[in-house]
């Protein structure tokens, strides 16, 4: 019951398990105390797209645990860590030191004085997983179609060595079949194997079950280097890439997730620079005012469970126009298309959503 494979954190004082973030952000300044630094700004370079990291990934840092034998570093969370997904982090206490007393001008932009903010989280399927270097049986593998990670059942010894490993803490064990077990990222649907794509992939049941409309899978192409080959219209590539709006949580960590990020604009920016590194700013000035393109893409997020691997955008009417704090923003009803794997069309949105009148003859509940 405790492996939530897929989890919801509010942050910055919840977590699954309990302070994990906070506990693998502890050891690598301990490992590597005040250089753990970023340098340069957000270039075109794909390998270095938010400026490059000096200081030290868990990689490096290993020998500060067993200097002989480690291959990452990393720690076991304790039993009580991983007791509740939820430790009450979403009630109001106040302010610091007075409790039930909020500040009057909390909410006001770009920062707000009293915050949270909710992070959605499942495996990463890193590129360079360390759940993967660090398995001494090497049960755990990472699959060259798709990038998607696995643990072999059979030769897995529950030796935990994946758990202490993962910086995300998405490898856990089971105590009963004594072997580890992780999110599998839904592969047959991916594989195109549910019956209900028709052969073509789908995303997986958490993304495909979020009804707030905030998530978006895709599959990207890759280079020989590990790069992502350019692919301009794949939605993708392009939050990641071009308007450079989806950021990979905790990068310093080293393993290169993917699993992309729009970081919340309200939030501290210490913090989210922590976080998802130094592309914050300019991701966040991106999505605090869309371009045309941007708005139009952002419509694509769950209006279907098929993978989208291209869009296309029709231009429409101007519909909006305003300043918005200090800002000109200009709103056009343009149609974006999504297109599958074979294709073939999935379906087209606009970007103003319609109005529909219930009539006033209509069938009831029962």
């Amino acid at each position: 019951e405790h492996m939530w494979w897929a989890n919801v954190e509010t942050k910055p004082y919840g977590g699954y398990p309990q302070i994990w973030d906070v506990k693998i952000l502890d050891l690598l300044e301990k490992a590597n105390p005040g250089k753990q630094n970023w340098s340069g700004k957000p270039a075109a370079d794909p390998k270095k797209p938010y400026g490059q990291f000096d200081g030290q990934t868990i990689f490096e840092s290993q020998k500060m645990l067993t200097p002989d034998s480690a291959r990452v570093l990393g720690y076991l969370p304790t039993d009580e860590e991983w007791n509740s997904p939820n430790i009450y982090e979403d009630n109001p206490v106040g302010k610091k030191g007075v409790r039930y007393q909020f500040d009057k001008n909390g909410v006001e932009l770009p920062e707000h004085k009293t915050w949270f903010f909710y992070l959605a989280r499942i495996c990463n399927h890193c590129s360079y997983p360390a759940c993967l270097a660090a398995c001494p049986r090497k049960a755990i593998y990472k699959r060259p179609e798709d990038g998607i990670v696995l643990i072999d059942q059979e030769q897995c010894r529950g030796y935990r060595k994946c758990v202490e490993a993962c910086p995300y803490k998405k490898s856990m064990y089971r105590g009963n079949t004594r072997v580890s077990e992780k999110c599998i990222a839904c592969y047959p649907r991916i594989e195109g194997k549910d019956p209900e794509g028709k052969g073509q992939p789908l995303e997986t049941r958490c993304m495909s079950a979020c009804i707030g409309q905030i998530r978006l899978q895709g599959l990207v192409k890759m280079k020989r280097d590990g790069t992502w080959a350019e692919d301009r219209y794949n939605p993708i590539y392009y939050m990641v890439h071009v308007a450079k709006v989806a950021l990979p949580l905790y990068p310093q960590f080293g393993t290169e997730p993917n699993g992309y990020y729009i970081p919340p604009r309200w939030v501290p920016r210490d913090y989210l620079r922590q976080m998802f590194g130094p592309g914050v700013d300019q991701a966040i000035e991106r999505y605090s005012y869309p371009d045309r393109e941007l708005l139009a893409v952002l419509q694509l997020f769950r209006r279907s469970n098929r993978i989208i691997f291209r869009y296309e955008i029709k231009e429409g009417p101007k519909i909006y126009e305003a300043t918005l704090r200090g800002k000109k923003i200009t709103v056009y009803n343009d149609t974006v298309i999504a297109y599958g794997q074979n294709g073939k069309e999935i379906f087209r949105t606009t970007v103003e959503e319609p109005l529909h009148v219930r009539p006033a003859k209509h069938a009831n509940s029962i």
